[in-house]
């Protein structure tokens, strides 16, 4: 009877444990995988094309102009300038994990990170580049026609370029943040006060927006739901009108794709008009006119140490 009821005991603490590491799966933001294995040959070749300012119309810049891998992927200016010296509408995003967003540009109006990369270098602002002469300058290049012979039965393409540049974006990947540890059971991965944020990130209501694996990305926002963001801030400018501009629908006025909040902490300055220059002001401005409401400032605060461990791993990337 005492050999039966250990081994009962020792079942139901087994049982205990089991559930609390299965717990945090459960959780509404899910970890990132180690990778989305991509191929690598065309990797490698998609690495050196988002490096190449050849893509652009003058050589005045690449795709790494802008996106800084080096600078949590995306551009620490609040706007970026283009081949021609102009600057941009909008914030550049960061593109690391840009893969698992559902939509690509601010206004959601590329459906895949093939499609953002014929945009910009086509964009009149960006590259202001065509495709027959990019696909002539690469041409040219017999490293470039080697390596594309490698890779692609067909060579050097508009198609092959974008797939190649997209398969590169594709392993810009960040796993293993200490959050997504926590969520993988380690509990103690995370301090007191970080899991004290995310309890307060769930309870106001910041979770609606920003979670799955991406922790946002999913989804279309208005910008300014409990107040009007643009008429306290003024100077309203084209960018500002969102998705509107993609679809001409009245209703997307103002509504911009949910942005991803992983390494968020390293990609200052924020939102699409890169008005808030840091965290605690990026809070401030969600709380105003998203939540209608204020948090304290220990809510703040705790909640700012939350989205600094959503940093994953940036270390031996490409």
């Amino acid at each position: 009877m005492f050999s039966r009821l250990l081994k009962l005991g020792a079942a139901l603490m087994l049982g205990v444990a089991a559930q609390s590491f299965a717990t945090p799966l459960d959780e509404p933001i899910k970890p990132l995988p180690a990778s989305l294995k991509q191929d690598p040959l065309r990797a490698a070749l998609g690495r050196r094309l988002f490096h190449d300012p050849r893509l652009s119309a003058n050589g005045a810049v690449s795709c790494a102009s802008c996106h800084d891998l080096s600078n949590g992927g995306a551009d620490r200016r609040d706007y970026s300038v283009g081949f021609s010296g102009r600057r941009t509408g909008v914030n550049a995003p960061t593109v690391f994990n840009a893969a698992l967003n559902f939509r690509q540009f601010w206004n959601g109006r590329a459906d895949s990170l093939e499609a953002q990369i014929d945009a910009v270098i086509q964009n009149p602002v960006e590259m202001g580049s065509n495709w027959a002469d990019v696909v002539a300058k690469l041409a040219h290049d017999a490293s470039y026609r080697d390596d594309f012979a490698r890779s692609y039965a067909d060579g050097i393409s508009k198609a092959n370029i974008q797939n190649a540049i997209a398969t590169f974006e594709r392993t810009l990947i960040t796993p293993d943040s200490r959050f997504d540890k926590y969520l993988r059971g380690e509990r103690d991965a995370i301090s007191a006060e970080e899991k004290a944020g995310y309890a307060k990130f769930k309870q106001y209501g910041c979770i609606a927006c920003h979670q799955g694996m991406n922790v946002g990305g999913n989804m279309f926002q208005k910008f300014g739901v409990m107040g009007d963001y643009f008429a306290k801030r003024g100077n309203v400018t084209e960018a500002d009108l969102g998705r509107q501009l993609a679809t001409g629908d009245d209703v997307d006025k103002h509504v911009f794709k949910v942005p991803s909040l992983r390494n968020v902490a390293l990609t200052a300055p924020y939102f699409h008009d890169a008005s808030a220059k840091t965290l605690d002001e990026a809070v401030d401005v969600m709380f105003r006119y998203q939540l209608g409401r204020a948090a304290s400032p220990g809510d703040k605060k705790a909640i700012v140490k939350f989205l600094e461990t959503l940093t994953g791993e940036l270390e031996g990337r490409p």
